[in-house]
């Protein structure tokens, strides 16, 4: 157990470098313009490769740890679910083109170390998909891809409360897990590289925690916790089904149709960062603004922008979480 926690803590030192590079002289508040330029004077293509080495190192240790016994091998479920989440959250920067220094080596990052062991689609239809879909439409019916997946999921108008209840577990239900697997089998298939990625992951699995590991530490993870996740991290993004429609400047704009989750639980806002919101995605109102950002200046940035029009202290309880917010949308006359 000794051994698997410390690749662990070596795995988080490892993603130190990252961090403190880009903390150098970096405002308590600015705009846009201002941390663009302190990120493109920072952009380098070495710090992002030990961040990335050292979310797969954590994940090892965790599936060294999963053959520890029952407790072993549910923490590992947890650990690998929030590093899977991390690596989908680096690679969003990295179709974004901000991960690395050049183009070419944010898609190879992206690749290499997330699309490919995840048996995610190909970085440039994510890309397509994401930053000439989903940004300049969010919350568009018929437009926005993240919408019409919602949609898809069961989040309409009309949506019974018990239909409701369902769709904020798709991922978990038999039809998500259905989807989940054949989207999963259709990407190996296309793909002889990713089908060989997944193999030496299952493998350095089976190696690090025998089957205990492939099972708890990789098959569960990637097929049920991570996409669970990474559905909640989708649901807090927007107010999909009641935006506020405005014009004019593009955090005008995205303030009226994003929300922003625990801004006054710093708690509850740590715990969701270090989980299922890493890596800038609490902040997405100011991403949202501003997608040519760092995760690394969002906080400086949302200072500079305050908040947007939803600003809820819970995710599932409460009048004003985030829940009860998208129930009234879809159910109401």
């Amino acid at each position: 157990m000794l051994l698997s926690l410390a690749v662990i803590a070596v795995g988080v030192a490892l993603r130190q470098p990252d961090r403190a590079w880009f903390a150098r002289r970096r405002p308590h508040a600015a705009g846009s313009s201002q941390l663009i330029a302190l990120q493109r004077a920072h952009a380098n293509n070495w710090t992002p490769v030990l961040l990335l080495t050292g979310q797969w190192l954590q994940i090892l240790g965790w599936w060294m740890l999963a053959g520890q016994g029952p407790l072993g091998a549910t923490a590992a479920a947890m650990g690998v679910a929030a590093n899977f989440r991390h690596l989908q959250e680096i690679s969003h920067f990295a179709v974004h083109g901000v991960l690395a220094r050049t183009a070419r080596a944010n898609l190879l990052l992206a690749e290499l170390f997330a699309h490919h062991p995840l048996a995610l689609g190909p970085a440039v239809a994510r890309r397509e998909r994401h930053v000439r879909g989903h940004h300049p439409n969010a919350t568009l019916v018929g437009v926005d891809p993240n919408l019409t997946e919602l949609r898809q999921a069961g989040l309409r108008p009309g949506a019974t409360r018990a239909g409701f209840a369902t769709a904020l577990l798709h991922p978990l239900t038999p039809r998500g897990i259905r989807t989940t697997t054949a989207t999963l089998i259709a990407n190996l298939r296309r793909s002889p590289g990713r089908a060989a990625a997944v193999g030496a992951v299952l493998g350095t699995a089976y190696l690090a925690g025998g089957w205990t590991a492939v099972i708890c530490g990789a098959l569960v993870p990637r097929i049920l916790l991570y996409p669970q996740l990474a559905w909640l991290s989708l649901l807090v993004e927007h107010t999909w089904f009641d935006p506020d429609p405005r014009t004019g400047s593009p955090a005008w704009v995205e303030a009226g149709r994003c929300l922003r989750l625990y801004p006054r639980n710093r708690a509850l806002a740590a715990i969701a960062a270090a989980t299922w919101l890493p890596y800038g995605d609490l902040h997405h109102y100011a991403h949202s603004a501003h997608p040519a950002v760092r995760w690394n200046y969002l906080t400086a940035l949302e200072r500079h922008l305050g908040p947007p029009h939803f600003a809820p202290d819970g995710l599932l309880l409460g009048g004003r979480s985030v829940a009860r917010r998208h129930l009234d949308a879809l159910t109401a006359p």
